[in-house]
């Protein structure tokens, strides 16, 4: 009897270990102050300021660039929110994330299977890609990254890959297997978005598997995170996903992740460690984050999908 007991205890001790080993390495805690909501723009409807469901964000110098979605169109404001200018109503199906490089904004144009390029100020440059499967062709892409050289990534949300193309269109390499879904041996699943950071490295949101991919300059994996061993099990925990929409490379040089089911925005070093989460929790079937950029003062504007607005987000600040 006394040795059953004992092997009981053991047995209990293990599982707290394991338990505590789990808590601290797939359950982090937060690094830094919360951050906090500054204000709200926007609403649902097609005048200048409104929108119908925004889908992509990116921010240059004092301008915020966002995907109007529904009103096929881009909208450009000030960071307090003032409506500035619009464009691409005759250029554009159903804009996606978007990103900006060289003074061109790049837009993931999800229905027209094509990466539309216009000047900052609103005129229409350029197409890149065609429809299709096969090297260089693209399917409903979401998302796009610009190199420093002009090359381009691309997420293909149903070719299942990431595709790296040159500035022309013409292909050069891609990560997942074109059409087949998956976890493992190099598969994807729905990737939905792309970002570069300024030393070479590629972040790939990699959708429904609920993880992000680590590639660095040499193409090959440096790292993966969300969930315990990044293997698509997803939830709610801090660094656990539930399903990717967007991801960005901020000018602090870390990695905002739009938590789309999560109403949520993480926040993580370069190499995937936690630091921080926010957003507002929706009470209705639809949610409340699909984009994120970061601006040069640490502001964080946040694309929300469900009540069609802009939330803009500012760092808290550390008790003293």
């Amino acid at each position: 009897m006394k040795k059953i007991l004992k092997s009981i205890q053991w047995l209990l001790f293990t599982v707290l270990v394991l338990i505590a080993i789990t808590w601290f390495v797939w359950m982090p805690s937060a690094q830094e102050p919360a951050y906090v909501l500054e204000k709200t723009w926007g609403g649902k409807g097609s005048a200048a300021g409104q929108f119908n469901e925004p889908t992509g964000i990116a921010v240059q110098g004092n301008e915020v660039f966002v995907s109007d979605s529904r009103n096929h169109r881009i909208q450009v404001f000030d960071l307090d929110g003032t409506a500035l200018r619009q464009f691409g109503v005759n250029n554009l199906e159903r804009p996606m994330n978007l990103t900006i490089a060289n003074n061109e904004l790049y837009v993931a144009d999800y229905f027209a299977d094509q990466i539309r390029v216009f000047s900052l100020q609103g005129d229409y440059r350029r197409s890149i890609g065609k429809p299709g499967t096969g090297p260089g062709e693209l399917t409903i892409p979401g998302g796009v990254a610009v190199a420093s050289n002009g090359d381009l990534y691309v997420s293909g949300f149903t070719n299942q890959r990431v595709q790296r193309l040159r500035a022309d269109g013409s292909f050069v390499r891609q990560w997942g297997i074109t059409g087949e879904v998956g976890t493992f041996g190099g598969k994807l699943r729905y990737p939905t978005d792309v970002a570069l950071s300024k030393n070479g490295t590629l972040y790939i949101a990699d959708g429904y598997n609920d993880r992000v991919l680590a590639i660095g300059p040499d193409g090959k994996l440096l790292t993966k995170w969300g969930g315990p061993f990044a293997i698509n099990i997803f939830g709610s925990f801090n660094g656990w996903f539930t399903t990717i929409t967007g991801i960005s490379v901020g000018p602090s040089g870390n990695v905002f992740v739009a938590d789309f089911y999560n109403d949520r925005v993480q926040k993580f070093t370069r190499d995937g460690s936690f630091l921080n989460a926010f957003g507002i929790k929706s009470t209705g079937p639809t949610h409340t984050t699909i984009a994120v950029a970061e601006a040069e003062d640490g502001s964080v504007f946040v694309a929300d999908y469900a009540n069609h607005q802009i939330q803009k987000w500012r760092p808290g600040r550390a008790h003293i």
